[in-house]
């Protein structure tokens, strides 16, 4: 049964909700705390380092790489373009092989389809497999709340989501949720869990995991799960993971579940090839990930694997108000991570500073997009715009002139400040007066001498020091260029 489809408009109308109460604000604020965080840098510095080590050498050994990036632009570039047809193609394949179809146009959408799915079956265990969709809406504390009458048991699966769930905390990494916790925290977290102390062994401590988690994989009525890939030629959902979760999760509960963002989709079977390729070299650094499972519908007749009933919820979120529109691009990731690994803001100050499900420069862009920019205006600004982002990003999405994009909205929207916008417009008159800037660099060279030590500025004083605290600045030199050129140096 497919219901609530809505109509995706290729239009620029701006759907961004007023008045909202911000639980993103507050960036700059949390990432000044987590620079100070010393073991919290070395354990991002550990994950991203092997990652990239990684991703170095599966890379060098696929030569067709930049060829498969370019592809992979372009079927999303298609996808995008006409994904109102590949909704319809889906949704149709899905049905067609006894699967039942939802379109959300909103996260509450998906809680209530879900919610009054567990109380029509009288359902009490939710096992989850990893998905940063029910991440994105909450799903799980929502479900508490709004149906808290059903006593609802909802477990994260996926190890590392597992242990953030019992820590009371959230996944810091698209791919690496607990990477900021080292050993002997997942331990103290295990620990507490199992009523003993248990050593800081990663042998043992997966020992417990799998123990306890077995036993909600074989009394779970329900098992939802998130998807990488959705065909819409076939109805296949495509998950791509490194534990075996995910297979339980899809096969064991009676009622399977997938939440999919609807921007997952891809036309073709044969363009998963081009993906599967480039995902777990630029996620994890691996050729291939353990496990690349695809799920056509229920079980049918003779088979002895999969959910009796089978449920796709399209979910839509704010993604469709993005298409047509010069953020189109952000709708192309494809979650492997890799632009967080290489970004030097995220390496400084992890995951849980963006206060957002989506960290690293793709969290910097689709959340102010899903959110409003009001809710996230620090977002946009938590970048070097070195471009490292785009480099690495394997479906070419240009994440730093995205990031400019969203700053001169901001501007256009009278969200920068007066104060902002008149340094900055101050700035724009000395850069292109060459008078100005003489005389301005001149000043610049006599002001930087009290506050120049071991050949950096430190500190500057007042909002300066923003520029000093965490970074060496180097001084200006003693002769510009053009100086230098007139006397034949």
């Amino acid at each position: 049964m497919t219901t609530n489809k809505p109509a995706l408009k290729r239009d620029t109308v701006d759907h961004r909700k007023e008045g909202v109460e911000s639980k993103v604000e507050g960036f700059n604020d949390r990432a000044r705390k987590a620079v100070k965080d010393r073991e919290l840098h070395d354990s991002v510095s550990l994950f991203v380092n092997k990652t990239l080590t990684g991703r170095q050498a599966n890379l060098a050994a696929l030569p067709e790489a930049p060829e498969l990036r370019e592809k992979a632009y372009h079927i999303k570039q298609k996808t995008m373009a006409n994904l109102d047809t590949y909704l319809d193609q889906m949704a149709d394949a899905v049905e067609s092989r006894g699967g039942n179809v939802h379109f959300a146009s909103t996260g509450e959408d998906v809680v209530r389809y879900i919610g009054e799915l567990a109380k029509r079956r009288g359902s009490k265990v939710l096992a989850k497999s990893k998905s940063m969709a029910t991440e994105e809406i909450e799903l799980n504390r929502h479900l508490e709340e709004d149906y808290a009458d059903l006593a609802l048991d909802i477990v994260e699966t996926d190890l590392g989501e597992w242990i953030a769930q019992l820590a009371g905390d959230h996944p810091s990494h698209i791919v690496g949720p607990i990477l900021h916790m080292n050993k002997k925290r997942i331990a103290d977290v295990l620990s507490e869990t199992a009523g003993e102390e248990l050593p800081p062994d990663v042998k043992a401590l997966a020992g417990f995991a799998r123990q306890r988690l077995r036993e909600k994989f074989l009394s779970a009525d329900i098992g939802i799960s998130g998807a990488n890939f959705g065909v819409a030629e076939s109805g296949t959902i495509c998950m791509v993971t490194n534990e075996g979760n995910g297979r339980l999760v899809t096969s064991v509960p009676p009622v399977h579940v997938v939440v999919m963002g609807i921007e997952k989709l891809v036309p073709k079977f044969e363009d998963l090839s081009v993906f599967t390729q480039l995902l777990a070299r630029n996620g994890t650094g691996q050729k291939l990930t353990v496990y690349t499972n695809f799920i056509t519908g229920p079980r049918g007749e003779g088979e002895l694997d999969g959910a009796e009933e089978f449920h796709l919820i399209l979910m839509d979120n704010g993604r469709s108000k993005l298409l047509g529109t010069e953020f189109e691009e952000a709708l192309y990731c494809i979650r492997c991570g890799s632009c967080l690994n290489v970004c030097p803001v995220y390496r400084q100050t992890g995951g849980h500073a963006y206060g957002s499900t989506y960290s690293g420069p793709i969290g910097a862009v689709i959340t102010p997009l899903l959110k409003g920019d009001k809710e996230a205006k620090d977002l946009p600004h938590a970048s070097s715009l070195c471009a490292a982002c785009t480099e690495t990003c394997p479906v070419g999405i240009p994440l730093h002139e995205l990031l400019l994009k969203l700053r001169n909205r901001q501007v256009d929207e009278g969200l920068a400040g007066k104060a902002q916008e008149m340094v900055f417009k101050g700035f724009e008159k000395t850069m292109t007066s060459p008078k100005l800037l003489n005389i301005s660099t001149k000043a610049g060279r006599v002001a930087q001498k009290p506050m120049t030590k071991n050949g950096s500025l430190r500190p500057m004083p007042g909002p300066l020091s923003g520029w000093t605290d965490t970074r060496d600045l180097p001084p200006l030199a003693e002769k510009s260029f053009r100086e230098m050129w007139r006397e034949g140096i």
